[in-house]
């Protein structure tokens, strides 16, 4: 009889623990679906992109909790158990989440804040790049080389953020360097041609040139302009080449470093 009831609670452990791994398996499907289609949802009312990542990757920790919990459930495994064991593992296991909390906490302020959003290029220490999506625990983006960084948000909220897109208009500072012998006037009339020959560069604020210092071995003019964020490149590249080929068009030396020896 002994014997019979053993294998009659066997069987009956293996039938809940059965039961558990596909409520476990049907469950997390079933999430996976409800994330996608609340993110089209989502997508089709046009939310912000910031905090639809943000959104997705909490109702995802939130799906996946629940179905543990209930496979656990219905595994025949009290919750009460559940509970205390991870009470009594508690000063190891806050340890081990202080890192997610301190994150989970940095996607709250991002959100909240703003300091960044999808879509915006940022410099955060040396890593910079184009801001995809802002999770529960980790901020993702691309560099402009197409690297794939993920940052976990306490860093992102303990560090001084650089937006390069946030005010949509940018200042671009060109040096040039021309020989002492430049004549002044003739390298101010060509460097402002060079900002006159360019549409995208903006009239407000005013472009401007200016002889910014006198090197050791050059004259080094700034050439000073406002420009929209997404042409910051193109001009950067724009008065570099075309720049070049003006003053030697009008025959201004461009030195090289150099060095006068007086010998006694």
């Amino acid at each position: 009889m002994e014997w019979k009831d053993a294998l009659s609670m066997i069987e009956r452990q293996g039938m809940r623990f059965l039961a558990g791994l596909a409520v476990l398996i049907i469950g997390l499907i079933l999430a996976r679906w409800i994330i996608r289609l609340s993110q089209n949802k989502l997508k089709i009312k046009k939310m912000d992109p910031t905090l639809l990542g943000f959104l997705r990757n909490l109702a995802r920790f939130i799906l996946y909790a629940v179905v543990v919990l209930t496979a656990i459930s219905v595994m025949g495994i009290p919750l009460t158990s559940v509970v205390t064991i991870v009470a009594s593992a508690g000063v190891a296991i806050s340890l081990a989440m202080q890192g997610a909390l301190s994150n989970f906490v940095g996607g709250l302020t991002l959100l909240l804040f703003k300091p960044i959003k999808a879509g915006d290029y940022v410099k955060v220490g040396d890593l910079e790049g184009t801001v995809q999506t802002i999770g529960a625990f980790y901020t993702e983006m691309n560099t402009f080389d197409n690297r794939h960084i993920s940052m976990p948000n306490s860093s992102l909220t303990n560090t001084a953020i650089i937006n390069y897109t946030r005010q949509g208009t940018r200042r671009l500072d060109e040096i040039f360097s021309v020989s002492y012998n430049s004549d002044m006037q003739q390298v101010f009339q060509v460097l402002n041609g060079l900002i006159a020959r360019n549409p995208a560069i903006l009239p407000d604020p005013a472009p401007v040139v200016h002889l910014n210092q006198f090197g050791e071995s050059s004259l080094q003019y700034v050439v000073r302009v406002w420009c929209k964020t997404a042409d910051y490149w193109d001009i950067h590249f724009y008065l570099l080449e075309e720049g070049k080929r003006a003053l030697d068009a009008a025959g201004i030396e461009i030195p090289l470093p150099q060095m006068d020896v007086h010998v006694k």
